[in-house]
């Protein structure tokens, strides 16, 4: 028994008139006939009590015609929720993010994904760049929120793309008493003197990357006091007079009073990105996403004070 055959039939049941049944499904009648003749076959018994003057449902055929409609009710369903699936209006999102996200584009990107797109399960993962990188080529993330990472293409591994999403300005973190705290901006030279709280390159090789270009050093030449993972803890660390920290300068929103937060000379920027792979069927969710990321990014930047 076909979709098809059991379409002709309710065409019949419904109309109880081949003819009309015939135009109803735009075809003509005689083939529709010869359908429903073989469906009657297959079952084993006639589903319709024909007369030249009336066609009638038998009680086989009433009892087809009732399990046939929730049967192509149920399919015409399937095929509108796999079109949802097509336009991204439905299924599912993993994201990862590195915690410095959190105090700019993320909760405005989880609040209008959330409101865009509400029959699709986001979940959310905290990783460094570099282990979203990796996640990334696995096919464990759809998307990764990093930070200055630009991924370069990997030996037998997916090819990976990032874009920008929102750029801000680096600072530098100092303890209240210390003797920068007063300074209206640093340079390199004064940053250079001080013991660092640092990131590992291994881990977040684009923003290290990103600090040492700015620097003007190369990797070894800064005077690290403690190599940390999230920003919480450098900042622990720099309320401790362990040492200083470059951070982003969304960072101001969470410092405690015992610490000051100093711009940089020349008003250096570090990026977020949004970074994918490269995929020719790429999804609808991952795109609108996306677009609400830059959404988010916009509504910030048009908040922040000039």
């Amino acid at each position: 028994m076909e979709l098809r055959q059991l379409r002709y039939f309710m065409a019949v049941a419904d109309e109880l008139h081949f003819g009309r049944a015939a135009r109803r499904l735009h075809m003509s009648q005689p083939p529709l006939s010869v359908q429903i003749g073989r469906l009657e076959r297959e079952v084993g018994l006639p589903l319709f009590d024909r007369s030249t003057r009336r066609v009638t449902l038998t009680p086989a055929g009433r009892h087809l015609q009732e399990r046939a409609r929730r049967i192509l009710d149920e399919v015409d369903a399937v095929r509108a929720e796999m079109r949802d699936y097509v336009d991204g209006l439905a299924g599912q999102l993993t994201a990862g993010f590195v915690s410095s996200a959190n105090y700019t584009v993320l909760p405005e990107v989880v609040r209008l994904f959330r409101s865009r797109r509400d029959r699709v399960a986001l979940s959310l993962v905290p990783l460094t760049s570099g282990e979203q990188i990796d996640r990334l080529r696995d096919g464990a993330l759809d998307v990764g929120l990093v930070r200055d990472e630009f991924p370069r293409a990997g030996a037998n591994s997916p090819e990976l793309i990032a874009e920008v999403v929102f750029e801000e300005r680096l600072v530098l973190c100092v303890p209240i008493a210390h003797a920068l705290a007063t300074h209206s901006e640093v340079t390199a030279e004064q940053v250079l003197d001080v013991p660092m709280i640092a990131y590992p390159h291994s881990l977040m090789p684009g923003y290290v990357d990103r600090v040492h270009e700015v620097l003007g050093i190369t990797p070894g030449a800064m005077r690290i006091a403690e190599e940390v993972v999230h920003q919480e803890t450098a900042l622990g660390f720099v309320a401790a007079g362990v040492g200083a920290s470059i951070l982003p300068e969304s960072v101001r929103q969470v410092v405690p009073p015992s610490i000051a937060v100093i711009p940089l000379a020349g008003s250096p920027t570090t990026r977020l990105l949004a970074a994918r792979q490269v995929r020719a069927d790429e999804s609808a969710i991952c795109a609108a996403f996306i677009e609400c990321l830059h959404d988010a990014a916009e509504a910030l930047t048009t908040a922040r004070p000039a």
